[in-house]
């Protein structure tokens, strides 16, 4: 870009509007620069003015002009129609992009070399060390989930740790940058902090040596009293209220709002904390808490509803906070809950009350843990049949708040999956292993610090069977649907897998469902050293994408189990076998569903309503603020997805009743 110096009769201009400059030839300006729109400015090192004319329109529909007034400025490059105005102390050492508004600052500067927040060790899921990890812009919760949970590969961290320590000091530099577009008012002091375009700070109190990666498509939005230190904030944000971030990475389209705390965490996409307080968390994908006193320490979450005053302890008084947790996807805890470290809960698992047992469930998914008299009641499955993990599954998706074309996470959204269903399967075992270890007619089980129930156990593994009917039903099915099937042979070409891969063990690298073969020899080429981090991101991407392919080759493995042969050897009518129980576990799991969003329209969920009238009142009001059982959108979607499947699968009854 090309500067000239001041004509002597701009400078003269300059200095009769109160402007001075240490050194008037260091003081350089592009062709069409005009000094009327510079006032009561102090320059000093190497400055670059850029050329200024434009209005910003203010809230309220007040214009005003670009260009600099009262500013002390040193080592600035100011680009067009940037307005800086009361600037309280200065700005040092940085390149601001075009169009970008600056109001009533306290100061902005880079002290000496900065990575901006790249390379800062998180001490997560263990206060007390052992699990730091290094945050960079382009940080993934699987890549994060790999790094803090693979310990036991120390090579492997070695090269992740030194890959991350090349990219920060790649980003170090002593000068910052201020993108285009962006809007900084009323803030406090900004030091060592890089912003990307269309960024909005109003009211930030302090950020201290970080990265705000706002772009076009999603910018950050930071509001009043806002105070980071040592982060990293990805696209999309929104973070207000005086919430406190300090040594954090949050990920894209998350939302921390209302006096929240969070210290030497991790949070990925469309993370939410109102209100509560985050220490040393590992917050996969949609954990979200909104409430007061709700704290989550020491632990690993995603896609969490944390209740009211939900708790965890993770430490003994003995040798400090040592102790982890991990609540697999989907875990809800209720108001008041409470969890001592370590324990393990399963997926889509619901924690009520307080569980002092080092409880570890996670092959039992879909379940409750229920304290009773401080003792720890499984029920194995109950959540697969509640209209409430439906909702959470059909939600997800829909509050999905990133705007960026680039996704750093890769989100599968499956309730059923072969990384739970594997879990139903061996659930199913261990149920049936417990029952024939202690009999049938036992009334209380033991198992991994919690008892079970005999009712509980077996119409938990009436449920799992249930589960596991449906999603290999729906994989079969998805194989035949749209296809010609005039023989057998044409019936076993579409079952046949697309890959070998996809045998064997799934994981969950938050949000990203995959073979833990895949993950295994992704992590052997990283430790041979033949990856970049954008070329494991691609991994990460690739395994996302081929889901489908990897969920067949899995789930026709464990049909083959049920068939007692081979695909190539298949018959139809153990083909149509499965499909018929498909159809009876999606309707009977439906009707469940539709049974249980009914007890939100009984009686006593009709209490406090019509409160001075009689039964037509009462049942009247809630009727008009709740709607009647009928109308409800979600009641309808379940008996319009029984119709849907009913269906489907008749078509494909008919379509192999025809195969000869």
């Amino acid at each position: 870009m090309n500067y000239r110096q001041l004509t002597d009769t701009e400078e003269q201009q300059l200095r009769s509007q109160g402007c001075t400059a240490q050194n008037w030839r260091q003081v350089l300006v592009k062709e069409g620069f005009d000094p009327a729109y510079v006032r009561d400015a102090r320059f000093s090192g190497d400055i670059r003015l850029g050329v200024f004319g434009q209005e910003f329109e203010l809230p309220g529909g007040i214009s005003v002009p670009s260009g600099i007034y009262h500013a002390m400025l040193h080592n600035v490059e100011v680009g067009d129609n940037v307005r800086l105005y009361n600037v309280n102390n200065y700005i040092a050492n940085y390149r601001i992009g075009q169009n970008t508004c600056i109001e009533n600052i306290n100061s902005i500067l880079v002290d000496g070399k900065t990575s901006f927040g790249n390379g800062v060790r998180v001490a997560v899921m263990n206060e007390g060390g052992g699990r730091e990890i290094p945050i960079f812009d382009h940080l993934s919760a699987s890549l994060a989930y790999v790094m803090t949970l693979y310990r036991h590969r120390p090579e492997l961290i070695s090269v992740l740790d030194q890959m991350v320590d090349e990219y920060a000091a790649q980003q170090q530099s002593d000068m910052g940058v201020i993108g285009e577009d962006v809007r900084m008012i009323n803030c406090g002091s900004i030091k060592n902090v890089r912003i990307g375009d269309c960024a909005v700070l109003d009211g930030v109190s302090r950020l201290k040596n970080g990265t705000v990666n706002s772009n076009r498509q999603a910018p950050v939005k930071l509001g009043s009293g806002v105070k980071c230190t040592d982060f990293i904030i990805a696209s999309g944000v929104t973070i207000g209220d005086s919430t406190l971030v300090d040594r954090c990475f949050v990920g894209q389209g998350c939302i921390f709002d209302k006096h929240y705390s969070a210290g030497e965490s991790l949070f990925f996409s469309n993370c939410q904390g109102m209100h509560g307080e985050a220490c040393a968390i590992f917050a996969g994908p949609y954990t979200v808490t909104h409430h007061k006193s709700t704290l989550l320490i020491a632990g690993m979450f995603s896609f969490l509803n944390a209740g009211s005053g939900s708790n965890q302890s993770n430490h003994m008084y003995k040798l400090g906070p040592i102790h982890q947790g991990l609540a697999e996807r989907g875990a809800k805890t209720t108001s008041d809950s409470y969890l001592l470290w370590p324990s393990k809960i399963g997926a889509f698992s619901l924690v009520m009350g307080r569980h002092t047992h080092h409880s570890d469930t996670s092959e039992l998914p879909f379940s409750y843990l229920i304290e009773n008299q401080s003792e720890t009641y499984l029920v194995p499955g109950a959540n697969l049949r509640t209209v409430g993990t439906i909702r959470d599954a059909q939600k997800w998706p829909k509050r999905d708040n990133r705007q960026d074309p680039v996704k750093l996470d890769q989100i599968n959204f499956n309730l059923l999956s072969p990384y739970t269903v594997q879990k139903m399967w061996r659930g199913r075992e261990i149920l049936d292993h417990l029952q024939t270890l202690s009999g049938a007619n036992t009334e209380v089980y033991g198992y991994n610090n919690c008892k079970i129930r005999n009712t509980s156990l077996v119409h938990g593994r009436e449920l799992y069977e249930i589960g596991i009917c449906k999603f290999l039903g729906n994989s079969l099915i998805s194989r035949l649907e749209n296809r010609e099937l005039k023989s057998i042979d044409d019936v076993r070409a579409a079952l046949r897998p697309d890959t070998p891969v996809g045998l064997g063990d799934w994981a969950d690298l938050a949000g990203l469902i995959a073979p833990i073969s895949e993950v295994k020899r992704l992590l052997d080429d990283i430790e041979a050293g033949k990856l970049t981090l954008d070329q494991i991101q691609e991994r990460f991407v690739e395994m996302h994408s081929n889901y489908y392919s990897y969920e067949w080759t899995w789930a026709l493995a464990h049909l083959e189990q049920i068939w007692g042969c081979s695909v190539e050897e298949v018959t139809l009518e153990q083909v149509t076998a499965v499909v018929n129980r498909w159809l009876k576990a999606v309707v009977d799991l439906d009707h469940m569903v539709y049974n249980d969003a009914r007890k939100e329209f009984n009686l006593n969920s009709q209490t406090g309503f019509g409160v001075d009238g009689n039964g037509s009142t009462r049942k009247a009001d809630f009727e008009s603020v709740r709607g009647s059982f009928e109308s409800n959108s979600f009641v309808k979607a379940v008996l319009e997805h029984i119709d849907r499947k009913t269906a489907l699968g008749n078509k494909i009854l008919d379509q192999l009743a025809k195969v000869k």
